[in-house]
């Protein structure tokens, strides 16, 4: 091993899958390292983590490098990039940098969630630098679809590093900043030795719609429907948040709030200043008495959540909001791979209530906020990178980037995946090691991976049950009294319309029966024998084998 000095890159997450983005910088001989972080991202679990709440990075790679964790760099406040600060900060204890629209989001966040501790933001916005150990970081502003998103210049003594974060290219923005495009260019004349890129939209082609022609489109809209207008968007998507509510306004619309996360949003967004000439928002008492084509609602739910508000109103399960035949919901978001089936099921709810669902299949009522080919290829001719490492992104979308690059002239684009310890300088960039990465779960207020969690044996009880049996034996080792017998998400009946409770607890008799009373003193042979009877019994009666817990006792 050498002990050069060597300029490495280690993600933790968001390299091979969308979302839980975390990255790792490291400078230093490969035994004494000095490290940055860029994000803490989280995902969101699917019905294969039944009872998950979160699902984050492992970062026990960090537990031997803690002492050289110099600062964690929040490049913008969605929860694949920052979600998983509050639960991994307590172990890690370092500066954390952010901009002041994050660290609002971040600690109304804390409040909500009733998190203890508070993690001290230092501000950090574009045209800043910081220095920690051998880095010397500066912000660039970019556009993306919450506020106040910034890529990362990481200067070392080996080369600089572009670090683009989420971003996208847009002229008329509803919400600033625009991506600086000078800049960029300035830093492309210094030198970059590598372009870390957001790989999102690398599968397509051109240039993507202008948030501009989204405003446009919904303000139109918003005119032409005859009765009330539900809009339902990301919550962190403020500039989205500020169309809606300027074009209600033109429209001579009030606007009503629905959902706790998009309040704090836009509360945060009022205390840093980005609310400024918005209208007040009517409260949930005021709706009832508007005339139907007098209010906007914006509300949550927009990925099929069943808990937000949209979800709510397609059930008709909320007290004071309502929709009726006639009305409109606008589904100004993309589905997030995974979420379809979720969403579909909300659309078919309003629709079974008569009412319209416009979609961004039909018109154009939202846009992305991440880079297609075209806006890519501007990047690499800004910054003119000798090494290209797709981010951000699946394995689809990875190689689709790394083919761009490599047809834009980019010589070097090495194939990096999470856990991958990717040498960019000294010498040809390569993958030199593996760091331990992999997941975590955060399970109501405990934190764990799979098996400590208890994941495994929660998914076999999802689709096999529980049966609980409790059996005394006395002196002699005879039953005393009859067996206790339990099943917990069991069918009531076999196929041939026999009590399921009956067949198994003949199954318990049956057992322990069959067992020669002097061999019954080794309680562990009777109680398996119980257990494998159930399970024996369960499985002719159902096709089914369910988990079984034998409670045996000698009194």
């Amino acid at each position: 091993m050498t002990n050069k000095e060597e300029l490495v890159f280690v993600p933790l997450g968001g390299v091979g899958e969308i979302g839980m983005n975390l990255a790792l910088y490291g400078y230093g001989a490969p035994t004494n390292r000095q490290w940055i972080m860029v994000d803490c991202g989280v995902t969101f679990p699917g019905p294969d983590l039944p009872g998950v709440d979160l699902v984050l990075p492992d970062i026990s790679f960090l537990a031997s490098e803690r002492k050289n964790l110099k600062a964690i760099i929040i490049t913008h406040a969605h929860e694949d990039h920052y979600g998983g600060l509050n639960d991994l900060w307590p172990g890690l204890n370092v500066p954390v940098y952010a901009s002041g629209f994050t660290a609002g989001l971040l600690e109304a966040k804390r409040r909500y969630e009733e998190s203890r501790g508070d993690i001290p933001v230092t501000p950090f916005k574009a045209g800043d630098v910081i220095n920690v150990g051998p880095f010397s970081i500066e912000a660039v502003a970019v556009n993306h679809s919450i506020p106040e998103p910034m890529a990362l210049v990481i200067r070392t003594p080996l080369g600089n590093v572009v670090h683009t974060g989420d971003w996208k290219i847009d002229a008329q923005p509803s919400l600033g900043p625009l991506t600086n495009e000078k800049r960029f260019r300035e830093i492309g004349d210094e030198g970059v030795l590598a372009l870390m890129c957001d790989s999102t939209n690398a599968l397509r082609d051109g240039v993507s719609p202008s948030e501009q022609e989204v405003s446009d489109s919904l303000q139109k809209v918003i005119e032409t429907a005859e009765g009330r207008v539900a809009i339902t968007t990301f919550s962190s998507n403020v500039g989205r948040i500020r169309s809606v509510a300027e074009a209600a306004d033109k429209a001579g619309r009030e606007v009503l709030l629905l959902g706790s996360s998009l309040k704090r949003v836009v509360d945060v967004a009022r205390d840093v200043g980005i609310m400024e000439g918005i209208k007040p928002f009517i409260g949930e008492d005021e709706y009832g008495y508007i005339p139907r084509d007098k209010v906007v609602v914006i509300l949550t739910g927009s990925q099929g959540e069943p808990r937000a508000a949209l979800a709510k109103l397609a059930r008709d399960e909320m007290r004071n909001i309502a929709l009726t035949a006639g009305d409109l919901v606008v589904f100004s978001s993309r589905a997030i791979p995974g979420n379809e089936k979720a969403i579909q099921d909300i659309k078919n709810g309003l629709i079974e209530q008569g009412v319209q669902v416009l979609t961004d299949s039909e018109a154009l009522v939202h846009v992305s906020g991440h880079p297609r080919r075209s806006e890519l290829q501007q990047m690499y001719a800004w910054t003119r990178p000798e090494i290209l490492v797709p981010v951000h992104g699946e394995a689809a979308h990875l190689t689709a980037q790394r083919e761009l690059g490599l047809q834009s002239g980019i010589a070097n684009s090495p194939r990096v995946r999470n856990g991958d310890i990717l040498r960019l300088a000294p010498g040809p960039a390569e993958v030199v090691g593996e760091a331990p990465h992999g997941r975590i779960f955060k399970d109501g207020k405990l934190i764990g991976d799979f098996d400590e969690m208890g994941i495994g044996e929660r998914r076999k009880l999802a689709f096999v049950g529980h049966v609980a049996v409790n059996v005394l034996l006395d002196s002699r080792f005879d039953f005393v009294g009859d067996p206790v017998v339990v099943p917990v998400g069991l069918p009531e009946f076999d196929y041939e319309g026999e009590d399921m409770n009956d067949t198994l607890y003949d199954a318990v008799l049956g057992a322990v029966e069959s067992i020669p009373r002097a061999r019954r003193k080794d309680l562990d042979t009777v109680r398996e024998a119980v257990r494998r009877a159930i399970r024996a019994a369960a499985n002719e009666a159902w096709g089914k084998k369910p988990v079984v817990t034998v409670f045996l006792t000698k009194i």
